[in-house]
């Protein structure tokens, strides 16, 4: 996924936190291919669940402790997770 891509779904214009959003999106796809989904940007779910976890990580660095303002990944995540990985067949 190109760079300009998730900057479009983040709603960012400047150039000031580009490496931030790869190291991010690098680390998005580490997640899924530790959820046993294979890295395939053909897919539109992968592409989304990419944004997902990338716009989560992005909006929510501050060091949060317990109580009500902790921030949870969306729960469609879990269904798009669900989906792809048992729309691949062999799971890696």
């Amino acid at each position: 996924m190109d760079l300009q891509e998730l900057k479009l779904f983040l709603k960012i214009d400047d150039n000031e936190e580009d490496e931030l959003i790869e190291g991010l999106q690098l680390a998005a796809e580490e997640y899924l291919t530790n959820a046993g989904i294979k890295k395939d940007y053909s897919k539109g779910l992968y592409k989304l669940a990419i944004k997902i976890l990338v716009s989560h990580h992005y909006e929510n660095r501050a060091v949060e402790t317990t109580g009500r303002n902790v921030s949870k990944i969306a729960y469609g995540l879990d269904t798009i997770l669900i989906q792809l990985k048992y729309s691949q067949g062999d799971v890696i």
